[in-house]
């Protein structure tokens, strides 16, 4: 695939989205691609020797992953080109006593993970995916199941009994009303850690109700990605706020040059929709102590080239950003109404929830234009609250030069988002500029 093939980058994201129903899935997809890109794995709780040019990466939690192709200079001297993005979205998950029998229905209780659009999970074929723990050799270790079948289904409640769902909004209870239906207690009974095993059995691990120790379960819609369109311009998909921007830094890192002087990195965090404080989070030292690590085996070995290599330094917070919906025109700025199909945006708020200052913004419009492509802009209303990336939080956690950018979509923190085909080429083409 030819870095500069804008339908083929557009179907590689859909084919990329879903294959990662989960995060778990998505840091096992991003972990293959790099794999097979002749990158390798590094260990935490191991010491590292690395050289010059040499490509690896490292995860966490299972949830988190890091990558780097390191440069030919030394770090405190060229610095690190870094992307950050999210590996997580607005989702419902399991609780973990889940099953609940009710007026006849069996049901599995879940919480509400981030800003979710409650409606858009209403009269859809969900599954289940996500990592089950067992205890193996008298240790606990992770596998990831996923249904791939339709399992559960929130159904919604028919106009006839709610009069006034069209004119008055549709009013969700998530404690009462998002319990999602799997099958009829007539039926026969059900045991959640057997469906679990049997699950797990046709990936070939062998276990029994028993060993399961935790799980961490999403719920998530089936529909396959697809485009649309008049010219197929257009694509719908669950996750793209953020896998979007997961697979455009991945791939420009993947598609840069060979060799390249400063050390590139993309680190793909999780928990940023729920405020990115986890040990995995881009609150947590996970970046920071990676690139403490790399300094010391790629710099003189000085006590501040740490500090140098920090102030050497960009980092591109990459997360999708809201293009101007032509039925809500109003809801935004005048002034910054981001197109869909009109290339990268760069995201400015003046109160930090996004990082980019002046400075930022100039070096990436620099990068763009490198790249043949002109920036859009976005700020939210004055009067209007502003959501956060996790570009001010590891700006704040490095001291680190930072610009906030995102390609524009639709439907954000829906079930089923929308984006555009040719923007997923323009924010790579950018991001391999950042990487040469």
């Amino acid at each position: 695939m030819s870095p500069t093939d804008t339908d083929a980058l557009a179907d590689d994201l859909l084919a990329y989205i879903d294959a990662s129903p989960t995060p778990y899935h998505a840091v096992r997809e991003t972990a293959r691609r790099l794999e097979q890109a002749g990158y390798r794995a590094l260990d935490e709780r191991e010491s590292w020797t690395l050289k010059p040019g040499e490509r690896v990466y490292v995860t966490r939690g299972d949830t988190s992953i890091a990558a780097f192709h390191l440069g030919t200079a030394p770090v405190d001297r060229a610095g690190f080109r870094l992307v950050g993005s999210h590996t997580d979205s607005p989702n419902l998950r399991l609780k973990p006593n889940a099953p609940v029998t009710k007026n006849g229905y069996q049901q599995l209780g879940v919480e509400i993970y981030g800003g979710v659009l409650l409606h858009t999970w209403t009269d859809r074929d969900l599954s289940l995916a996500g990592r089950v723990v067992l205890l193996e050799n008298g240790k606990p270790r992770g596998h990831l199941v996923d249904f791939r079948k339709p399992l559960l289904r929130v159904p919604n409640l028919a106009i006839h009994l709610n009069r006034g769902v069209n004119t008055e909004g549709l009013k969700l209870n998530p404690q009462e009303q998002m319990v999602p239906v799997l099958g009829l207690e007539s039926a026969g009974a059900f045991d959640l850690r057997a469906l679990l095993v049997k699950e797990l059995s046709k990936g070939g691990v062998k276990a029994e109700a028993a060993d399961i120790l935790g799980y961490d379960l999403c719920l998530y819609d089936l529909q396959p990605s697809t485009r649309s369109g008049v010219h197929e311009e257009f694509l719908h998909a669950p996750r793209l706020d953020n896998l979007a921007s997961c697979h455009s830094s991945l791939t420009a890192l993947l598609t840069g040059p060979a060799s390249r002087e400063a050390t590139s990195g993309v680190i793909l965090f999780d928990h940023e929709e729920v405020g990115s404080r986890s040990a995995q989070g881009a609150a947590s030292p996970f970046l920071r102590t990676l690139l403490e690590r790399l300094t010391l085996s790629l710099s003189d070995g000085k006590p501040d080239a740490f500090h140098r290599a920090m102030a050497q330094s960009f980092l591109v917070s990459a997360d999708m950003a809201h293009a101007v919906h032509p039925n809500y025109a109003s809801l935004h700025e005048p002034k910054h109404q981001p197109q869909m199909g009109a290339g990268p945006v760069i995201k400015s708020n003046v109160n930090q929830s996004y990082a980019t200052d002046g400075e930022s913004w100039a070096y990436f419009a620099a990068l763009c234009r490198e790249a043949g492509v002109t920036p859009q802009h976005f700020v939210t209303r004055t009067d209007l609250g502003c959501g956060s990336t996790i570009g001010p939080i590891t700006a704040g956690q490095l001291g680190i030069r930072t610009v906030d950018v995102g390609n524009p979509m639709l439907s954000m923190h829906s079930i089923r988002e929308m984006a555009c085909a040719s923007d997923v080429g323009a924010m790579v083409a950018v991001l391999r500029r950042l990487f040469a």
